[in-house]
């Protein structure tokens, strides 16, 4: 089959609109990368720089590794598209997103993902324990909602808010795993770090032995912690244009 052709928008948008959806087409790209995707559902959403009830999104049919910059589709809060675009979108799964950008108005990405080890453990009834260094810095800001059916519902969403508060982690029940950021590369960054300790713990579990859980006092100075290890600047900043440097020779075209 021959590839996607797609009109490029680059011009033709403001310079802060085409960066954001250079950089949410990349996040896309990676979570394909780091094989975090599940086909072509799950969501990221981007707010359009400038606008509090605009939103980037995938387009509905393409694969995450097929995404480009151009390909995604605006929408408003009701998931309804408010630009023409070829592609429609999955508007049962941007009820979360649009929850928490209505919400959450400093986060400026929200990134869902179904991937297998998150899932894992958001069926524990124990969810995230203390098992790695990783794990402290999730659990000094994390939430969990639990799992009420595919997010259909409007009625569903006062109580995702809720859960998610002023977290940046929040695990679904039953369902994955969601993260949020001031920007789409700190996101990104929070979901590398959730699904690290979602895999850790899975296979501390499977080795069968006795685990060594980090003391409570050592998880209370995480966010201390994390603004030392990336000298303020936040992970986001810092492995981003590494990301993107490996994506250029890996998967290159989400720039278009």
């Amino acid at each position: 089959m021959a590839p996607i052709d797609i009109p490029s928008l680059q011009g033709r948008v403001s310079a802060e609109e085409w960066q954001a959806r250079v950089d949410l087409a990349a996040a896309y790209r990676l979570v394909a990368l780091f094989k975090w995707d599940d086909l072509v559902f799950t969501h990221i959403s981007a707010r359009v720089p400038g606008t509090q009830d605009q939103f980037l999104i995938n387009p509905y049919g393409l694969m995450f590794e097929e995404i480009t910059a151009s390909s995604l589709v605006k929408v408003n809060l009701a998931g309804e598209k408010t630009e023409a675009s070829p592609w429609p979108v999955n508007p049962a799964g941007f009820t979360i997103h649009s929850a928490i950008h209505e919400a959450r108005h400093e986060a400026a990405c929200v990134l869902h993902v179904h991937s297998l080890n998150g899932i894992a453990v958001s069926a524990q009834k124990g969810g995230v324990l203390p098992l790695s260094q990783q794990s402290i810095f999730v659990m000094g800001s994390l939430g969990y909602h639990d799992y009420e059916g595919v997010a259909l519902r409007d009625e569903e969403k006062p109580r995702l808010v809720d859960d998610l508060g002023r977290n940046t982690f929040l695990m679904l029940r039953n369902h994955g795993l969601l993260t949020v950021g001031r920007t789409i590369p700190d996101a990104f960054m929070a979901m590398y770090l959730f699904e690290s300790v979602c895999t850790i713990q899975i296979r501390a579990q499977a080795g069968g032995g006795e685990l060594v859980h980090v003391p409570q006092d050592i998880i209370a100075t995480a966010r201390q912690q994390s603004r030392e290890v990336t000298r303020g600047q936040g992970a986001g900043a810092l492995a981003w244009p590494g990301l993107l440097r490996r994506l250029a020779r890996t998967m290159p075209g989400y720039d278009r």
